[in-house]
C-alpha cells in the first residue's frame, strides 16, 4: 500500500482504491512529500496537482494512467521538471524520476535508458566505449529533452536528439504498455509528452572522444562587430562546430560578451574569425577535453530564467536586429547558430532550415523573428502550433485524437488545445 496522507472523505477513499496496486509513494496535499515532489525546476511555476505519485516500475505507470482515466483526472508527467510550464491544477502528477537505468549496446551504438534517467548518468557509460549521446546540459532528463526535439552540442553534426530516437516503450491512454512504432514513434520524435507516458527510450550514440570546448569573455564594446561577423561567418561554418554568442551581466553588474564553442573533428580552427572580431580575451578559454567534461563545463544547471522569457528564430542577423539586441532592456541574451545536420528531415520538430535562435532573459520583442519556435524552449502554451509546420501539426493533432481521444495526457505544451 502506498504512503498516503491522512485525509478523510471520498476523495482519499477514491484515490486509495484506484492506487492500491501502485508500489511507489503517493503524496496528497498537506504532506511534506507533496510539497517537495510537486515542484517544477522553474520556481516561477507553482504546480498544484490533486496528488503526486512516484512510479517505481512500468506497472506503476499503468496503474496511474488507468486511475486517472477512470476518475477523469488529467494526467501530467514530470521527471526533473525542466519542461513544466503550467500549474497542473487538479491533475494526477506522475513523477518518473525513479525509473532509472542505462544499458549500452556498443555493437549497435545504442543506449536504452529508463524514463527518469539524466544525461549525466548516460555520459560516463557511453564514454567507456568512445561514444556520446545527443545530449545537452547533463542535469536535464533524457526523456523530456528528447521528446521535445533536443538541440545539443553535436546536433549540427548528427541532428536533433529526437532524430536519434530509434525506439520507445510507453503507456498509452488505454493503460497498455506498448512499443512505439510507425506514426506513434514519429510523433515522439519532437511532439512532446502528448501521446503517452514513456517508460524507456532507445537512441543512437555517436563516436566522439576529445573535443575543444569552452567559453571566452570579451569587452562588450565588441559585441556589435562580433554579431555582424557571426551572421556572415555562420553560412560556411563546419557542421562539427557548435557556437553561440552571449550578451550577459558580469559579477559587478557590467555587461560582458561571451563566445561559447563546442568543436569536434578539428573544427576549432574555424573559430579564428570570431575570436578576432570579439577582441581581447578577458577570461576563459577553449581547450581540449572529453565530451563529458565539455558537457559539464558548458552546461551548468543555471538558475532558471523567468517563465516568460523570449525564444525566437531568425534567418539572418541584419544591422537593425543587432542594434535592437544591444539596446534591449534584458539581463542576458544567447544568439545560437543552428543548421547543419539539423536541417535534414526527421520527426515533427520544424523550422530546421532557420539558422539562428535568440533567447532573451526577458519577454522583449525583436524585429525579423520568423514566428516559429522550438518545443524544448517554449514556455507559452498558446504557441505550441508555432513549433511545427502546418502539415506536421495537423498530423500530430490527428494522432493525439487517435491515441488520446479524451485528452487524458495534459502536458503544459498541449497538442490540439
Amino acid at each position: 500500500m502506498p504512503l498516503l496522507a491522512r485525509r478523510p472523505g471520498p476523495v482519499r477513499r477514491s484515490i486509495v482504491k484506484g492506487m492500491q496496486n501502485f508500489t511507489g509513494p503517493v503524496h496528497l496535499p498537506g504532506t511534506d512529500g507533496y510539497e517537495n515532489e510537486r515542484l517544477a525546476w522553474n520556481r516561477a511555476v507553482d504546480p498544484k496537482p490533486a496528488l503526486v505519485a512516484e512510479a517505481l516500475t512500468a506497472e506503476d505507470v499503468r496503474v496511474a494512467v488507468r486511475t486517472a482515466a477512470e476518475r477523469e483526472l488529467p494526467l501530467a508527467v514530470q521527471s526533473t521538471g525542466h519542461g513544466t510550464v503550467t500549474g497542473n491544477e487538479g491533475a494526477l502528477l506522475l513523477r518518473t524520476s525513479r525509473l532509472k537505468g542505462v544499458r549500452i549496446d556498443p555493437a549497435r551504438r545504442e543506449a536504452t535508458v529508463g524514463a527518469g534517467t539524466l544525461w549525466s548518468e548516460v555520459l560516463p557509460e557511453a564514454a567507456w566505449y568512445g561514444l556520446a549521446p545527443m545530449s545537452g546540459t547533463p542535469g536535464i532528463g533524457v526523456t523530456g529533452y528528447t521528446l521535445g526535439g533536443g538541440a545539443g552540442y553535436l546536433s549540427r553534426l548528427h541532428g536533433l536528439a529526437a532524430d536519434s530516437l530509434v525506439g520507445a516503450r510507453l503507456v498509452t491512454a488505454d493503460g497498455e504498455l506498448r512499443e512505439a512504432e510507425g506514426d506513434l514513434l514519429w510523433a515522439l520524435r519532437g511532439g512532446g509528452g502528448n501521446f503517452g507516458v514513456v517508460t524507456e527510450l532507445t537512441f543512437r550514440l555517436h563516436p566522439v572522444r576529445e573535443v575543444v570546448a569552452g567559453m571566452t569573455f570579451h569587452p562588450f564594446e565588441h559585441a556589435g562587430r562580433l554579431l555582424e561577423t557571426y551572421g556572415e561567418w555562420a553560412a560556411t561554418a563546419p557542421d562539427a562546430l557548435s557556437t553561440a554568442v552571449l550578451l550577459m551581466r558580469g559579477p559587478d553588474g557590467g555587461r560582458l560578451l561571451g563566445l561559447r564553442a563546442f568543436a569536434a573533428e578539428g573544427s576549432e580552427r574555424a573559430l579564428e574569425p570570431l575570436l578576432a572580431a570579439a577582441g581581447p580575451v578577458l577570461s576563459g578559454a577553449h581547450r581540449a577535453m572529453s565530451f563529458a567534461e565539455a558537457s559539464a563545463a558548458l552546461g551548468p544547471d543555471h538558475p532558471p530564467m523567468p517563465l516568460r522569457h523570449r525564444f525566437e528564430l531568425f534567418r539572418s542577423l541584419p544591422g537593425d536586429l543587432i542594434a535592437a539586441l544591444l539596446e534591449a532592456p534584458v539581463d542576458g541574451a544567447e544568439i545560437r547558430h543552428w543548421g547543419g545536420a539539423m536541417t535534414k528531415p526527421g520527426g515533427p520538430a520544424a523550422h530546421r532550415d532557420v539558422p539562428f535562435s535568440i533567447t532573451l532573459s526577458q519577454d522583449v520583442e525583436l524585429p525579423h523573428a520568423t514566428g516559429g519556435t522550438f518545443l524544448n524552449f517554449l514556455t507559452d502554451p498558446g504557441r505550441v502550433a508555432d513549433a511545427f509546420t502546418p502539415d506536421a501539426y495537423a498530423r500530430l493533432v490527428a494522432l493525439k485524437r487517435r491515441w488520446d481521444p479524451a485528452t487524458l495526457f495534459r502536458p503544459g505544451l498541449l497538442i490540439g488545445a
